[in-house]
Order: C-alpha cells, then structure tokens, then sequence
C-alpha cells in the first residue's frame, strides 16, 4: 500500500498480526510532514503502566518471541532476531512495567534516505484494543519522517487493513502493486 499526501503523527526521542502472512498487500506512503499529535500520549501511555522503549536494551529475545508467537507468527529462532535487530534502523517496543515485558513491537529496515519498510508490528493478545499498535505505529512512523525519510511501506494482512488507514497508509495507489518473491511460485 502507498500513502501520498500528509500524514499527522508526533514524535519523541527515546496490528494486529494473529496468523501467518498468507496474503500480502504493500503499504507504503509519502507525506510531507508530521503534526505531532499522539493518539495516545506518553504521559498517558506511563500513567497506565507502559514504558516506551527504543533501545534493545532490557529487551528479552524469548519475551518478544512468545508475542509473535501469540499472534500467529512462526516461533522464530532468538539468535537470528538478534542479527535482525543488529539490522534495524528504527524499531519502538512497550514494556508493561509490571511483568518487565514486551506486549507491543514494531521495527523498521531501510536504505536510510529514502526508503524504510516496517516490520513485525504485534501487540500481545492481552493487550490489544487499548491503542498500543497504534502508539507504536505512530511514532516509528514519525521517526523516520524526522530522518527525512518520507518512502514507507508495510505488509499488512487484509483482515488489519482498517486498522492502518486511519494512520495514512493507503492500498495500491495509482495501480502500484507490491510483489514478493517465492520459491513455492518458482517453476523449474
């Protein structure tokens, strides 16, 4: 999916997935400016028990793993989601301070100019519909805009495809169709 026009999200310094990716639609966007305006704010996010984090500091591997799992994601192994994140240009996590864990997550990869794609955006399954994906959402997103980058894309199942245009993001615009590679398509 693409996104032309202006998105209005905030910054600071510091999805639903529930299966398997089957079906994958491009989303991408190009805005001209962020408003800084959170749907949730950190003052309010801190007032009910979550700490933002932009660090992998204090991040445990197999916390963050049993999220993705507890979304539908295939149990990944910790050694290559440590390389992952050694690869990461922008990712935001929430730590719920009464279990010191994950319960939200995002990451984004890029070329650092020009292009970023977001990655693994989950919530646990105990806290989603409270606003979480969308302050992760929402401040990876401006952060790349503040590092100039204004080309973003994510994959997203169809079923969650609601929960990412009220943030901007838009299916297929102008007719542009994302693609991904398989080898199960491949034909000897």
């Amino acid at each position: 999916m693409l996104l032309h026009g202006t998105l209005s999200l905030p910054f600071r310094s510091p999805f639903n997935f529930r299966s398997p990716v089957t079906h994958h639609h491009l989303r991408k966007f190009s805005f001209s400016a962020a408003n800084h305006n959170y749907a949730i704010s950190d003052e309010e996010l801190h007032s009910r028990g979550f700490i933002l984090r932009r660090t992998t500091e204090d991040l445990n591997l197999d916390h963050l793993n049993s999220v993705f799992v507890a979304v539908g994601f295939p149990k990944r192994d910790t050694d290559k989601i440590k390389i992952a994140l050694e690869h990461t240009d922008s990712l935001l996590w929430v730590q719920y301070e009464t279990t010191k864990r994950p319960v939200a997550f995002a990451r984004a990869t890029g070329d650092g100019v020009f292009n970023a794609i977001i990655w693994d955006v989950v919530v646990d399954p105990n806290f989603q519909g409270i606003g979480l994906g969308k302050a992760v959402i929402e401040r990876v997103v401006e952060e790349l805009l503040e590092k100039g980058i204004t080309n973003i894309a994510l994959y997203s199942e169809p079923r969650v495809l609601g929960f990412y245009r009220p943030l901007g993001f838009v299916s297929d615009p102008d007719g542009i169709r994302g693609m991904v590679y398989s080898r199960k398509n491949k034909r000897n």
